[in-house]
């Protein structure tokens, strides 16, 4: 082998193998692939002693130890200063929102921010009005604790009855019309509910027949049947309507069909109040034996109640259904017992009572804050004829809105949730601005919000 072949041997073994026994590594200045390293080109002992060595810095005499600090701060930290992380995307550096790898510093400063602004936010009272924005003349209206005469349906009319005559009252024309003329003997209208959709509504008679008329053309549509003594509450679920009497019973008439009834008994005496379940499927009945029963929708015809609750004292006329927990029920008291009572219909257990010290008449739970409305009767205390407000869960009173010289018979609210209707034996109906203002949504569109949706998505 000559002399050339022998050094391209040589060469070709170095650039293969991984031996450096054959001649110092700087002898040959080949620079190989820019991808692949040449090791050659590199002093491998120094580069293990480097990554092994954790206690004792290798030095080259080479560079000074302010180039060794430069070249150190500029390899591990960022232009922030923050430590340096590899493969990690970053926006432009034109952009004024936070980097998206900052998200959970992002969702640590919002949320420090809103508990800063919920304990420094003065709470804020909203102060009961003085005085009704509105008062109408009822006269005939009937003083009769175990009447329910009057509702307020979704398109904005009141329907009352004043002695033995229906009227619809249009609260935003002010116009009012008779529906209505009961002429028989010692009849008149005993209870009245407005369909949910407005259109019916269902008016309960003294001598216990039940009739549907058709709001818009004043014509009667349909005559129910079943009870045998006056019908005082009556309450729509769909097209079902459910009915309460004298006679102990309750009966649910399917109106679709003619003749489509099923009937339960359970109370020992007049049933006073009926109210159904926003979602449909559960009923709360009171009678006039102080009792309160839970039924399911969907067990009613075998009369198995889901609850019997007998902590009142007196009867239980006003029944309300909490809007912002479907499972709380509010229930009020007559003369001898004056409690509103909450209860927890999944439980079966009795939450919190209150002593309002007169008889309980009516309820209507604000939709736009948490607060619950009561009228009040006959009372030995000066807390009698009042309307009451309480702040719910904990039931402090509020305040009291004092006008009616007698009892407060009969609430109802308005569809929009923001004014309440009073008819009293004084004769006189008043409205309440009592519910508002409503409460403005917080529009608020947070940088975190911003970023892609990033705060309610599961994948990061």
């Amino acid at each position: 082998m000559d002399q050339s072949d022998s050094t391209m041997w040589r060469l070709q073994s170095e650039w293969y193998s991984p031996s450096r026994l054959l001649s110092s590594p700087n002898e040959y200045c080949f620079t190989g692939d820019r991808f692949i390293p040449n090791r050659s080109l590199m002093d491998l002992d120094h580069a293990y002693s480097l990554l092994t060595n954790r206690t004792k810095q290798v030095s080259n005499s080479k560079f000074n130890e302010e180039y060794r600090r430069k070249l150190e701060e500029n390899l591990t930290l960022d232009s922030e200063g923050r430590p340096l992380r590899m493969l990690v995307f970053r926006g432009s550096p034109k952009l004024s929102g936070k980097s998206v790898r900052h998200i959970d510093e992002m969702r640590r400063d919002e949320a420090e921010a809103l508990t800063i602004n919920h304990n420094t936010r003065q709470p804020r009272f909203r102060h009961l009005p003085k005085r009704e924005v509105r008062v109408l003349d009822a006269t005939r209206v009937r003083d009769d604790f175990y009447l329910n005469i009057m509702d307020w349906s979704k398109k904005n009319i009141i329907a009352i009855a004043l002695g033995s005559d229906l009227y619809l009252w249009n609260s935003e024309t002010g116009k009012n019309h008779k529906l209505l003329q009961v002429d028989g003997h010692h009849d008149y209208p005993a209870s009245v509910a407005w369909s949910k959709d407005a259109r019916m509504v269902a008016v309960g008679h003294m001598r216990s027949k039940i009739q549907l008329w058709d709001a818009e053309t004043s014509q009667i549509v349909r005559s129910l049947g079943g009870h045998q003594r006056r019908v005082g509450t009556i309450a729509w679920n769909g097209h079902i309507l459910t009915s309460g009497s004298q006679d102990k019973s309750i009966i649910n008439h399917d109106v679709r069909a003619r003749n489509s009834s099923s009937c339960i008994r359970a109370h020992t005496q007049e049933v006073c109040g009926l109210k159904w379940s926003s979602s449909g499927n559960i009923l709360a009945s009171g009678g006039n034996e102080n009792l309160i029963y839970i039924w399911e929708a969907s067990k009613m015809s075998s009369s198995n109640f889901l609850h019997q609750f007998n902590e009142h004292q007196a009867a239980v006329k006003a029944l309300a259904w909490c809007p912002y927990q479907s499972d709380v029920l509010a229930s009020g008291g007559g003369t001898m017992d004056g409690c509103i009572k909450l209860w927890n219909i999944q439980k079966g257990t009795c939450i919190n009572s209150i002593d309002t010290k007169a008889q309980i008449c009516g309820l209507e739970w604000n939709r736009h804050h948490k607060e619950i409305l009561s009228g009040h009767g006959f009372s030995t205390s000066e807390h009698k004829n009042h309307l009451c407000l309480w702040r719910y869960p904990c039931m402090s009173k509020v305040g009291e809105l004092i006008s009616h010289s007698s009892r407060v018979l009969h609430l109802s609210q308005s569809p929009d949730g923001l004014t309440v209707a009073s008819a009293g034996a004084d004769e006189t109906l008043r409205f309440w601005e009592v519910f508002g203002p409503a409460i403005k949504q917080n529009t608020r569109i947070s940088d975190l919000d911003n970023l892609l949706s990033l705060k309610i998505s599961p994948i990061r």
